[in-house]
């Protein structure tokens, strides 16, 4: 191997490796019921409601009693289903 085609494989691989690090510097991950309602804007009440309806199952992870939810997965779901109203989607 040269060293022109071992530097075109390092280049090759760092830049594959900076868009793995990007796309999980933008997942946003919550935890419990009051993730939910943080990330729809609504009460506790009202999040234990939508984890119950089955909506966002695929965002969650629940392992024993704690609750890790995928943010922007769980949007993507609400929204897809059209059924969960969402007050202020800017929010981060």
């Amino acid at each position: 191997m040269t060293g022109e085609e071992l530097s075109f494989l390092i280049d090759s691989r760092m830049a594959a490796w900076a868009t793995e690090i990007a796309c999980l510097s933008q997942r946003r991950i919550y935890y419990g019921i009051e993730g939910i309602a943080q990330i729809f804007g609504c009460s506790v009440p009202t999040a234990n409601r939508i984890k119950k309806s089955g909506v966002i199952d695929d965002a969650i992870t629940q392992i024993d009693r704690q609750i890790v939810i995928d943010g922007n997965l769980a949007l993507e779901l609400a929204k897809k289903a059209g059924t969960i109203k969402i007050k202020d989607e800017t929010k981060t």
